[in-house]
Parts: structure tokens; C-alpha cells; sequence
């Protein structure tokens, strides 16, 4: 495919990233069977979102990711970065993406602006076109460009690590759990910068443990178990397949009885409270109402609790 074709297809998709039948074997040792660690993915990932990529260990999140950047080689299936296949055109499918590492792979004779320098370099960045000084403002470490890596902080070195992924301007950003063992303050630096070239149309792709973080950031996620895409949505999507909810009351006084009606359970919470569970598919919110009060029960404060992103990731890595 030519890169003109290539960049048509993009443009009619509207995908950063395509991904078709993507498997991955890896061999295993002497005596032991292969490890098939990605299962026939079928993923789209569209251009301008925050996209997050979610699973427990070992599902194939890092597989996935290093096979985008270009660090692992697929067993089969079909790779199309910005509209680039990855097998027919590499290096424009690697220019495309930047990727912010989990691990802290840093030299540490080298001062930021170095180290933004020779990766620049490593890209092909002409010098004209080096963005050097844009990049160490961003990251906050303007007053650290000639210190040596090795003088920095761990938090310091993390958004390094930032920089280095956006010296050759990518459309697309990978980012792998950017906020694991950070402080506060650094995370909140991470989502404020993230925030920021999201606004002016770069693709994110984050992987997350922290699923909070996940629900707060992202509008499409994706979630992996066992080398498989068990869903794929948008957030909001994904938060309504769970219809379980909690209707929390708070009586005026210690309930004599608990309410009692099908399709409904009640826990006593330390604090007084009646925690009422239910399915809004099965039982309304008057009926749950309904029981309270033909329990006796007179309410001084009531509110309604539901699902989260952690709830559906348990369902759905669940075994």
C-alpha cells in the first residue's frame, strides 16, 4: 500500500489505530508449551480519543503495546497505525506513535535537553524542527536541562521519560502505567499535560491500574483478559451494561425491621444506614421506596450509588 493510499484509508476510518487478528506466540522454554498471549485481536481505536486499555496482569496489555511500537514482532494479523501498515510501511507506522514506558529506562550521564536531543536525533528530527525547549517547559523541567539523570528524581525522570516520547511529534501517544508509584502532585502534572495535547488533537492511549483514573480520564476503553477483548466501548457505554444499584437510607431512627421485597437485598451499613440492592432492569426505585415505608421506616436522607468502572472490570475478568 503506498503512504498516499495509506493516509486515504486513515482519513475514511477515522482511526488512529486498526487492528485485525492480531495474535502473538511466544515460544516456551525447554520442555514447556508456547504461551499464546494475544488471542486474534479485533480493535479500533479512533483519532482525538483518550483511549484506555485496561486489564489485570498478564492479560496482554504490555504484548499489545510493544507491538504497536514497533518493539515486538506479531505472529499474525494486521497492524494500521495513522493509516500506515505496519508491515508494508514501518518506519512512517513507528513515526506516528510515541511511547511513554512503565520502566525508567533512562542514561544517566545525560541531561534532559541531551536526552531530547539524541532521541530527536534517533527520529530523524531535523534540527530546525527540534522542539526541545517547548518540550522541557512542558514537562516542567526547564530549570533541570543540564542536571544529569542521574540527579533527578524518580518523579522527575517520569516525565523525562514524557518528553522523550513526544520529541518527534506523533499523532499518537501510548502512555504505560504513566502514574504507577507517583505522587499526587506529579499525577495530577501527568493528567494536566495529557489534558493539553489531547486539546489539540493528539490520540492517548493510557494503561491504567488505577481504574479510578481510567474513569476519570478516558471516553473509550477497552478492556483484555487472557489475550482476548472482552469489551469495547465508550465509558458511559460501558458503565450502563451494569444495571445494579444501591439505595442508601438513612432512617430518622434504628429500623425495628428491615424492608423485605423480591428482588431486592439489604445490608445494615456501621454507620446506620440501610443499603438496599437492586436491578433498575427488574425492580424501580418506588418499589424498593415501597418497602422501606411498609417497613415502618420513616427516611431522613436517601441517595442512590451505581456502578463503577471497577465493577464492570471484575465482572468481565472474572476467572
Amino acid at each position: 500500500m503506498s503512504d498516499h493510499k495509506a493516509r486515504g484509508k486513515w482519513a475514511m476510518s477515522g482511526n488512529a489505530i486498526e487492528i485485525r487478528g492480531l495474535r502473538k506466540t511466544y515460544r516456551g522454554a525447554k520442555g514447556q508449551p508456547e504461551k499464546l498471549a494475544l488471542k486474534g485481536i479485533d480493535l479500533d481505536i479512533p483519532q482525538g480519543s483518550v483511549f484506555g486499555l485496561l486489564g489485570p496482569n498478564g492479560a496482554g496489555k504490555s504484548t499489545l503495546i510493544n507491538i504497536l511500537a514497533g518493539l515486538v514482532v506479531k505472529t499474525s494479523g494486521q497492524v494500521t497505525i495513522w493509516g500506515f501498515d505496519q508491515d508494508v510501511n514501518p518506519r512512517q507506522s513507528r513515526a506516528s506513535i510515541g511511547v511513554m514506558p512503565q520502566e525508567l529506562n533512562l542514561d544517566a550521564f545525560f541531561s534532559p535537553r541531551g536526552a531530547l536531543e539524541v532521541q530527536a536525533g534517533l527520529y530523524g528530527v531535523p534540527k530546525a524542527q527540534r522542539r526541545t525547549d517547548e518540550i522541557l517547559k512542558l514537562i516542567g523541567l526547564e530549570d533541570k536541562a543540564e542536571a544529569y539523570a542521574r540527579t533527578l528524581s524518580g518523579g522527575m525522570r517520569r516525565r523525562l521519560l514524557l518528553g522523550k516520547a513526544l520529541v518527534h511529534a506523533p499523532h499518537i501517544l501510548v502512555l504505560d502505567e504513566p502514574t504507577a508509584g507517583v505522587d499526587i502532585e506529579l499525577r495530577q502534572m501527568l493528567w494536566s499535560n495529557v489534558r493539553k495535547l489531547n486539546e489539540q488533537g493528539m490520540t492517548i492511549i493510557l494503561t491504567t491500574h488505577y481504574l479510578e483514573e481510567a474513569e476519570e480520564m478516558c471516553d473509550e476503553i477497552a478492556i483484555i483478559s487472557q489475550g482476548e477483548v472482552v469489551a469495547r466501548d465508550s465509558k458511559v457505554n460501558l458503565l450502563n451494561r451494569i444495571d445494579a444499584k444501591t439505595m442508601v437510607i438513612h432512617p430518622e431512627e434504628a429500623a425495628a425491621s428491615m424492608p423485605q421485597a423480591e428482588g431486592i437485598t439489604v445490608e445494615a451499613r456501621p454507620d446506620g444506614a440501610l443499603a438496599l440492592n437492586y436491578h433498575a432492569n427488574e425492580t424501580s426505585a418506588e418499589a424498593v421506596l415501597a418497602a422501606v415505608r411498609n417497613a415502618g421506616i420513616r427516611i431522613r436522607d436517601v441517595k442512590t450509588e451505581e456502578a463503577d468502572l471497577e465493577d464492570i472490570f471484575l465482572e468481565l475478568t472474572r476467572g
